[in-house]
């Protein structure tokens, strides 16, 4: 094959696209973008995920940043949610028989904050009218008259009982341990001389008739005590029927408007039941002593029991809710309690003071978090788990039981989970959950994966310039015309270094569309052309190529050895690849390769001094089984030869230059030398078929500016495998240099192709005799291999007889 028929026109060299294709003068004409651009596999998926309602169906949108995962999802929601149920509002209460754990209560969308108003209209009514029915005269009189009834039931037992003990000449006394019995004698107590002087049979009679009494006594203090109770309690029943006349006109009508819960009727009831219990509280306390100084405010009754915590409400209108967590900490996740410091440094709580995480603001709609953050935070995944894995939302203290001491808290009835789950994540977080996360498959059965390519079909190049449209009218940019947008599809196809495919890097393009927006309003234009898109991709290369241009210049001066013009032998130009951060250039690399007489085969210099990764390593072993295969099929290889990358200091990766490492091996074992001013890269296999590479236009464009700098001279240019050309997004300045015959791009199918176009030389075909052609490269190259496994076998049988010599003398 000749070196024409390999040489690429320039029509090859760059997919342009035609702006006629767009039926608009400007953006301004056309509409918004309704979805996204492309991403059918991904999009499927996210259908199926919202749409099964089986539990552990959640979603993991993996992909690149800036694919367009967030808006998609965001989009998809959007109209989603709106049509679907809006779900309970949630609120905790006071949970009077276990005041840790608070009550939580489901009510209808938007009934939450009633139900709080309700509540807090129900206590400032309590507040006022139970303290007015207890100081009401009426209350008063049936409490004064209650208390007198049992006074007088207690007199008459004394006075009865006063009576039994004087007619047995006995006298009631009142002592410090109490009522005592003592006997008397002329209207006064006995003395004990007296009671001493008494006959034995009198004593012993006047001891059982006080025992009897006291008794008696014991009798009526018992039925004392029993008024005593029956006061206290009819009391206490004329304190809860005045309880109930004052709230329970309150209460009724709650009960009723609330009906629909039986758990917020029932929390209604605890509230009167215990409102009934504690009136004392509203009832005048004794004053405070005064301190000299310092004024002591009244005491009020506390009533922050009766409030209503609205934990989380939605608007009945709004469906069903989309929450993004962007700081997917634990407490923003799950929620927290917080706490109020009191005087002397203690911290409490109570149930007011808990508060909602996204979970809670997502429950019955949808939740989305980036996995890398989720992953970051200590606990959130861990608890997310428990979430899924129990159907419910628990609000914990999580450094429980990392502390030495236990402190009291609450312990919040868990709320049901129904919500879908979407993580927003690379495909490396994928995997890595994937294969190191035991639970994960159970809870995240639903992957949508976002590709960072799209074929390029007609309906895509419309959606771009819908998206390019829609942009424009959000961010308020200046719109473009059908040049500018071609040019920005053109810009997408080089992102991805293909004619057939545009990028789905959505943020690199909007960034471009931001820029040529600027420019052309620094021109003083209304609308967006290609000239300015054109404008900003190099004002954008500009702002990063520092380095390059400092590595250019060592090619102009020099510095780094580089020839672009004649021809060598065992010498040739590779071309490799540098990214820094955010810019990505290409840049030449002599190879030379040396051969001579031993028996250590490929000798890969940067491997010895561990510079090569494997893949080259691999490369470099790869023409090892090239040369065994063509030259080597009657006699073993002989030779030794040593590969080196020049004025290289840094590690080498890749096997994009194997094949120029075999043309330049070729070309020192021939003898034939190569032309200097073409650079080679793609890969090899054994038989010699030139693979395909990646970068394939940085590394053009590298030795472009090379072969610039030092002149162009219309012979210079770059092989590339054949399989790459596809590939092809030059600058428009290599083209119309190709254009005008001053550089040329060649692409080849196997290195015999390669090698003619580098030599000039026929590369030569295998004949029956096993012998190539003369004159061409292959039987160079045979002939060679040839007399150096001559000399070896000459040079091995001499010294076998110098041995023999050797030993014979000995």
């Amino acid at each position: 094959m000749s070196e024409k028929s390999c040489r690429l026109p320039a029509e090859k060299l760059k997919w342009a696209c035609d702006p006629s294709i767009f039926n608009f003068r400007s953006t301004d004409e056309i509409g918004n973008l309704e979805g996204s651009i492309g991403q059918e596999r991904a999009l499927s998926a996210i259908h199926f995920g919202l749409g099964i309602q089986d539990n552990g169906f959640n979603i993991f949108l993996a992909g690149e940043p800036g694919t367009g995962r967030n808006t998609t999802i965001a989009n998809h929601l959007k109209s989603r949610a709106r049509t679907e149920p809006t779900p309970n509002d949630w609120c905790y209460v006071y949970n009077f028989a276990a005041p840790d754990n608070p009550l939580a209560l489901s009510l209808p969308a938007g009934m939450g904050p009633e139900l709080a108003a309700d509540m807090k209209e129900f206590i400032d009514g309590v507040r006022t009218n139970i303290p007015k029915a207890l100081e009401s005269r009426e209350y008063e009189t049936h409490r004064v008259a209650t208390i007198e009834e049992y006074q007088e039931k207690n007199g008459e037992l004394f006075k009865i009982l006063e009576k039994e003990v004087e007619g047995e000449g006995f006298a009631m006394q009142r002592t410090v341990s109490g009522l005592v019995v003592v006997p008397q004698k002329e209207g006064r107590n006995f003395t004990q001389e007296e009671y001493d002087a008494l006959e034995q049979e009198e004593r012993e009679q006047m001891d059982a008739h006080g025992k009897a009494l006291t008794e008696r006594l014991n009798d009526v203090m018992r039925q004392v005590r029993d008024n005593e109770k029956s006061l206290r309690e009819a009391l206490a029943q004329l304190d809860r029927e005045l309880g109930l006349s004052a709230i329970g006109h309150h209460v009724g009508p709650l009960q009723e408007k609330y009906a629909y819960s039986e758990r917020v009727v029932k929390y209604l009831e605890s509230v009167q039941e215990d409102l009934l219990l504690n009136l004392d509280d509203f009832k005048p306390q004794a004053a405070a002593p005064q301190i000299p100084g310092l004024r002591v405010p009244k005491q009020e009754p506390n009533l922050e029991r009766y409030q209503v915590n609205v934990f989380v409400t939605n608007d009945d209108h709004s469906g069903a809710p989309v929450v993004f967590e962007t700081n997917a900490t634990y407490n923003n996740l799950f929620g927290r309690m917080e706490s109020v410091m009191q005087m002397g440094g203690v911290a409490s709580t109570n149930f007011t003071l808990i508060k909602p995480g996204a979970l809670h603001r997502a429950n019955g709609g949808y939740l989305i978090v980036d996995a890398r953050e989720v992953l970051m935070n200590p606990f959130a995944w861990d608890a997310l788990k428990r979430c899924i894995r129990n159907a419910e939302i628990r609000i914990e203290d999580v450094l429980e039981q990392y502390r030495f001491m236990t402190f009291v808290t609450l312990k919040p009835e868990p709320i049901p989970l129904k919500a879908k789950i979407i993580m927003i994540g690379s495909l490396w977080i994928y995997y890595l959950l994937f294969h190191l996360e035991p639970e994960y498959r159970k809870f995240f059965k639903v992957k949508a994966d976002f590709d960072s390519r799209l074929n390029r079909t007609p309906e895509v190049m419309q959606d771009y310039a819908l998206f390019v449209a829609t942009h424009c009218r959000n961010e308020g940019l200046l719109h473009f015309d059908p040049g500018a947008v071609a040019a920005l599809l053109e810009y997408s196809a080089r992102l991805v270094e293909d004619q057939e495919r545009l990028s789905s890097q959505l943020m690199e393009l909007t960034d471009l569309l931001r820029e040529a927006s600027y420019w052309a309003k620094e021109g003083g234009d209304s609308l967006v052309t290609r000239e300015w898109v054109i404008k900003a991709i190099h004002h954008k290369i500009y702002r990063s190529n520092r380095i390059e241009e400092r590595m250019q210049e060592y090619f102009e001066d020099g510095t780094i050895l580089c020839d672009t013009d004649g021809s060598v032998t065992g010498q040739i130009n590779g071309l490799s690849v540098i990214t820094l951060g955010d810019h990505t250039f290409g840049r030449p690399s002599r190879v030379t390769a040396r051969t001579y007489m031993g028996r250590a085969g490929m000798v890969n210099i940067e491997r010895e001094v561990k510079l090569s990764g494997p893949i080259h390593d691999k490369g470099v072993l790869i023409l090892t089984g090239y040369l065994g295969g063509k030259f080597a099929l009657d006699r073993p290889l002989s030779l030794t030869a040593s590969i080196c990358f020049e004025q290289s200091y840094e590690g080498i990766e890749g096997d994009s230059a194997s094949s120029t490492e075999l043309y330049a091996l070729l070309s020192a074992l021939s003898g034939i030398p190569l032309r200097q001013g073409i650079a080679v890269t793609g890969s090899v296999n054994q038989h010699g078929h030139v693979q395909p590479i990646g970068g394939v236009n940085y590394k053009i464009e590298g030795f472009y500016a090379v072969c610039k700098a030092k002149g162009l001279t219309g012979s210079q240019g770059v092989m590339i495998p054949k399989l790459n050309e596809r590939n092809l997004m030059l600058s428009e300045e290599v083209v119309q240099a190709v254009r005008d015959g001053m550089f040329h791009i060649w692409s080849v199918t196997t290195i015999d192709e390669g090698i003619e176009v580098l030599t000039g030389v026929p590369a030569g075909t295998l004949g029956p005799s096993g012998k190539y052609p003369d004159g061409t490269v292959n039987h160079r190259v045979q002939e060679r291999l040839l007399e150096i496994s001559e000399k070896m076998k000459r040079l091995l049988e001499s010294e076998k007889g110098e041995k023999k010599e050797e030993k014979e003398e000995r």
